[in-house]
């Protein structure tokens, strides 16, 4: 199960981040998945999918922090914000941005939908079973997201400012084969 849990690191840390839109959250929601896997470690079932059990755990971690956060005022004298900077790139960095900054628009189901089916290979039954919701519910919110991330993608919707959606194409590199490999 160790060699297991290291192997689905990377298709963790692109799940987190793609959940997160934020490097440092991503890379707590994977240790918090780590601990909390090896922790429960009994009660995963030998011969299912790990991949899907770990990723809802972290599913369950980022949602349960969310609703944590909302009640929180992050930064709320600007000192972070005013530490950001904004360091310019090739052209397509530039397209990978935008495509970024667009995913970070849509709601937090059709993006984990679209994440899970899209960049991460699962099936959209396993999809279903980590949101814990139907598959045609899978299907409908994979869908809706495309149309949408084409609608705001050909300039229909404005995109938000660069700096709420950074990530590095290697990374998003690693989602995409992830569901080659």
């Amino acid at each position: 199960m160790k060699n297991e849990l290291v192997d689905a690191l990377p298709m963790l840390r692109a799940f987190a981040r793609s959940l997160s839109g934020n490097r440092d959250r991503a890379d707590d929601l994977v240790q918090e998945t780590v601990m909390r896997a090896l922790a429960n470690k009994d009660k995963f079932q030998a011969g299912t999918n790990l991949h899907a059990w770990l990723v809802t755990i972290l599913r369950n971690q980022y949602y349960s922090e969310g609703r944590k956060r909302r009640r929180e005022v992050e930064d709320s004298e600007g000192a972070h914000a005013a530490r950001l900077a904004d360091i310019g790139g090739q052209h397509g960095h530039l397209e990978l941005d935008d495509f970024l900054r667009a995913m970070q628009l849509l709601p937090d189901e059709q993006r984990e939908a679209l994440v899970l089916i899209g960049a991460s290979g699962f099936s959209y039954e396993e999809a279903a079973d980590i949101c814990e919701v139907k598959v045609g519910t899978v299907k409908s919110r994979v869908s809706r997201a495309r149309v949408r991330l084409e609608e705001i993608m050909s300039g229909g919707v404005p995109l938000p400012p660069a700096e709420t959606a950074k990530r590095s194409a290697d990374e998003i590199q690693q989602a995409m084969a992830l569901r080659t490999g």
